[in-house]
């Protein structure tokens, strides 16, 4: 189970709905582990080592079919990467390739197990990068230096790696990169599509150099992504990797220094900037650009995307909705927008339902993906995106006998957390919460004023108190999943 506390989650309120709830909910964060696909795409038969699988490949890829290694004339084989659940990745590898392994070393976030034995693991601040994300990048660049033609190299990316991934190019120091980071993303809600292109450029990692470092050896790069996602509908999968890419880091980057110039001040944050970042970008010093996929086709490579949509969030939690008798309908797979204003209205759609039968009949499932926002400012309390949308959600939905909303990140954990509270109480990093229609009593019967906390951005210790609040299993982040409930009026 990714869920830890599912026996206090259905303990209380809507029972029979949260019950449904929480099965959904597992589903999807299962689906959301890596491990599995990725023993899918490599296997050792005899000296033979084979990487490759259909569903992995990116349509319009220059090579295709499986990539088939004579491992007695394969040099060194390395892991390296970062991100959030990089382990459960490269765990795959390890046991598929035992003491055939030389080594390796990837960047997880702090609150990770350590489960791997022959790949080296350095844990880092996400979304804030600390000298953890420092020291493992390092790390990386030492193994990188005698890399010969002969050696094969597999890299992860998942996400969080844009925070994880880090090591400030010269004249930057690891406070200005901090400093840019919670600005934009905490205080401000940046979405990460709009920051990278600033921390880009900040960066002696990021923006496909880590695979500089990796020449002249064969790499295989592992992305955690669906690898025909393109929204441009003039591109394939592979164009849209090459071509569109701002996050992928071992992949080629698509963003410019005008651009992060541009972000800074869309967002009233280039005077608030550290005056090293603003000279840093101002001077655009074309040897300190990241690469571009002229120079990445250079290299030899494969790239495979091992969480194709099929397979992934959205059709497994639509498969176990309907198992449990509600009809399902995706209302939103790329929904960006602050949290608490996406609840409200997904809200006020299910009391639409509830009431009047429309647009949809009960008992359904309203299914919903993306990247949800919060604006912090300078508030300081403890909290998450997929927190925040649950206690927007409980005070819309009040009195309901039918509806029951939930929200969670699928990496399990939700938002900064405890990291930045000054007394988190034990409370541990959530991933999300679930509500219903009795939560808004629940919690006036406990003496939590869930409007204020909502204000404060301090939703953890009011949904933790209330056994509503999720705490799950780390693992990558795949997407923030919302699913909200219907229950057939006539068995409530």
């Amino acid at each position: 189970m990714r869920i830890l506390n599912a026996e206090k989650l259905v303990s209380h309120g809507n029972v029979p709905g949260r019950k449904a709830m929480v099965e959904i909910l597992e589903a999807g964060l299962q689906a959301a582990d890596p491990y599995v696909n990725a023993r899918k795409l490599l296997r050792v038969e005899g000296n033979r080592l084979i990487v490759g699988l259909p569903d992995f490949e990116p349509h319009g890829a220059p090579q295709s079919g499986e990539e088939v290694f004579d491992l007695t004339q394969v040099g060194r084989i390395y892991v390296i990467g970062a991100g959030k659940g990089v382990q459960r990745i490269a765990l795959a590898i390890e046991e598929t390739l035992g003491d055939r392994l030389s080594g390796g070393h990837v960047i997880a976030k702090h609150g990770d197990p350590l489960i791997l034995k022959r790949i080296g693991v350095t844990f880092g601040g996400h979304p804030v990068p600390d000298e953890g994300c420092v020291h493992g990048c390092r790390q990386i660049l030492a193994l990188c230096r005698h890399l010969r033609p002969e050696d094969l190299v597999f890299t992860i990316a998942a996400n969080g790696i844009s925070s994880l991934l880090t090591l400030p190019a010269p004249g930057i120091t690891l406070q200005d990169v901090q400093q840019i980071t919670y600005m934009m993303q905490i205080e401000r809600g940046v979405p990460t599509q709009e920051l990278n292109p600033v921390r880009n450029h900040l960066d002696l990692m990021k923006g496909g150099r880590i695979s500089r470092y990796l020449q002249p050896a064969m790499a295989i790069h592992i992305v955690a992504y669906d690898p025909n996602y393109a929204p441009h509908e003039d591109s394939s999968g592979y164009e849209q990797l090459m071509l569109h890419n701002r996050w992928l880091h071992t992949l080629p980057d698509c963003t410019t220094f005008e651009e992060a110039v541009a972000m800074l001040k869309k967002w009233d944050a280039w005077e608030a900037a550290p005056a090293s970042v603003r000279a840093h970008l101002l001077r655009a010093d074309p040897a300190d650009e990241t690469v571009k996929a002229d120079e990445f086709q250079r290299w030899r490579s494969r790239i495979f995307g091992i969480m194709p949509a099929h397979l992934g969030v959205m059709p497994t939690v639509r498969r176990r909705a309907a198992e449990l008798g509600f009809t399902p309908h995706l209302l939103a797979r790329f929904m960006q927008a602050e949290a608490s204003q996406a609840a409200l209205v997904i809200a006020d759609i299910a009391r639409t339902i509830e009431k009047e039968g429309e647009p949809f009949t009960p008992p359904c499932a309203l299914i919903g993906g993306g990247e949800l926002l919060v604006t912090v400012g300078n508030e300081t309390g403890i909290g998450g995106r997929n927190q925040e949308y649950a206690v927007a959600a409980a005070l819309r939905i009040a009195g309901s006998k039918n509806i029951v909303m939930g929200s969670v990140d699928t990496d399990g954990t939700d938002g900064p957390g405890g990291p930045f509270a000054q007394d988190a109480n034990d409370i541990p990093c959530l991933t999300g919460g679930i509500v219903d229609g009795a939560t808004v009593a629940e919690a006036q019967a406990a003496g939590i004023d869930l409007v204020a906390e909502l204000k404060r951005h301090n939703t953890s210790p009011a949904l933790w108190k209330l056994n509503s609040g999720v705490a799950a299993v780390q693992s990558i982040s795949l997407t923030d999943l919302n699913v909200t409930l219907i229950l057939d009026c006539e068995k409530c």
